[in-house]
């Protein structure tokens, strides 16, 4: 089959790869109709490299239609149609039953100290092929897949996997007070979404904080305030003024890693991310693994720019082992924070409704701005990358 891999640092390729087969009982394999690229497999493009192999198949964000499913699969049928959640869990362990679902004890990558294996996301989680390909193994199948109906189009459905769900923990963790307020920095996809799910579950203010022209005007039109940051010196002085003199009640970094600014460490961090990506893997693990160093603007201007006792959610993936933070202002101004990988099934029964309702109230049909062949894959990671020709969200037709 084609799928897209990774060949090196900023090297991805369509190449042929084998057809994956059930191997345990629990499995299932699905064609993928449509799977995306998620703002976290540019960490993988760029900065991850040293936990991966030539020839790993990239992508967590798959949906398609069953073609074969394992002898303990109970739950699906062949020709089913389905989406996969990013992380994969088996719903009966200590932490499934709590609703840990990136937590799972049975999927645990435990050789290398973290959470439930996810799908095309290096060494670090179970190196799982993923579903930017023509077809997709889906390991515990008997709880993971969610059947969608037949008849919608793909993209109603697909921010299932990861997306809706992401944006969803962040606002949930954000704990937005009833008709407060809330900046979000960064509107890529979770962004924009985080942007929608506020205002739909009673945020009066919503502040949307980016560079790029077209995320900004995107998340103004959900209705959104739009903070360009091209245009202040300070995001964080700017929030604390904007907002009743003392900031918004949460706010989300929804950036991550790989955050552009000017935060203390930050050059040094982003000159150490590429050179680390071009030492010998056996030496960048053990560097990454003691030393390595996230750029932090997104989480300082979220720290700093929230209000004495509100509430910081980090949905943005970091790293870094050693990040400085600011933690006398964090004490002193009180500061509460959530973060981690989504629960993705946690949230589902939440977000299902609203997607299946012919209105869209969350603008699922509206976040693409790229639908492309799989065999334009590589192109699309660098566009997306850059954020040229107005991209924002792209989804490959394998």
């Amino acid at each position: 089959m084609k799928a897209l891999t990774w060949q090196g640092n900023e090297n991805v390729a369509v190449t042929d790869v084998p057809d994956p087969q059930i191997q345990e009982p629990t499995d299932a394999i699905i064609q993928v109709t449509s799977t995306a690229i998620c703002g976290s497999d540019l960490h993988l493009y760029g900065v991850l490299g040293p936990y991966l192999k030539p020839g790993d198949v990239l992508g967590h964000e798959p949906m398609g239609i069953v073609q074969e499913v394992g002898s303990e699969v109970s739950n699906l049928s062949v020709g089913d149609r389905v989406v996969v959640p990013f992380n994969i869990s088996c719903g009966h362990c200590w932490m499934c039953e709590r609703k840990l679902f990136a937590q799972c004890e049975t999927t645990q990558v435990r050789s290398e100290g973290k959470g439930a294996s996810l799908f095309g996301y290096t060494s670090l989680y179970g190196s799982v092929p993923g579903g930017q390909a023509e077809f997709l193994r889906v390991p515990q199948a008997q709880f993971g897949p969610i059947k969608i109906p037949d008849g919608t189009p793909d993209e109603q459905f697909l921010y299932l996997s990861d997306v809706l769900p992401t944006a969803w923990q962040a606002v949930a963790y954000a704990d937005v007070p009833q008709g407060g307020s809330v900046a979000v920095f960064g509107l890529g996809p979770i962004g924009q979404m985080c942007v929608r799910i506020a205002k739909h579950l009673g945020a009066e203010r919503v502040i949307g904080i980016d560079s790029v022209p077209e995320r900004l005007a995107l998340a103004a039109r959900y209705g959104a305030e739009t903070l360009d940051l091209s245009t202040v010196e300070d995001v964080s002085a700017t929030l604390l003024d904007l907002v009743d003199g003392r900031g918004p009640d949460s706010t989300i970094d929804a950036v991550g890693m790989e955050a552009h600014g000017g935060a203390p460490g930050s050059k040094i961090a982003e000159i150490g991310q590429k050179a680390t990506g071009l030492l010998p893997d056996s030496i960048a693990q053990k560097i990454t693994d003691k030393v390595a160093i996230d750029r932090l603007d997104a989480m300082y201007g979220a720290l700093k720019g929230v209000r004495r006792g509100g509430t910081v959610s980090l949905s943005g993936v970091y790293g870094g082992e050693v990040d400085p933070m600011p933690m006398m202002e964090m004490f002193d101004r009180g500061i509460q924070l959530r973060m981690g990988q989504a629960h993705v099934r946690r949230w589902i029964d939440d977000v299902l409704p609203l997607v299946q309702d012919p209105a869209d109230p969350l603008g699922a049909l509206d976040l693409a701005t790229h639908r492309l062949p799989l065999a334009e894959a590589p192109g699309a990671y660098e566009m997306f990358r850059d954020k040229t020709d107005g991209c924002i969200k792209v989804v490959l037709a394998p």
